[in-house]
């Protein structure tokens, strides 16, 4: 999967999860649990999104790689 590609489903996901989030507004570098102020359960519900859209499954152990916007794109785009 390409950069592009993995944004636009992160995008998507983080919409579904979170509604009320302005990906417009927030940066790439944005935190998801500090900066999008998703709570745990927000966040293994994105987790969950990626993967039923993308095929793309991370592990509990690479939870620190997906703290931001851009390392969940990376990370996607690297696995997808």
């Amino acid at each position: 999967m390409n950069v592009q590609d993995a944004r636009e489903a992160v995008r998507a996901a983080i919409g579904q999860v979170a509604p009320d989030v302005d990906l417009d507004a927030e940066e790439e570098t944005a935190r998801l649990r500090q900066d999008l102020e998703l709570d745990s359960l927000d966040f293994l519900r994105l987790i969950e999104t990626i993967a039923q859209a993308t095929g793309v499954d991370t592990p509990e152990r690479d939870y620190g790689q997906v703290a931001t916007v851009k390392g969940l794109v990376d990370y996607v785009a690297a696995h997808g």
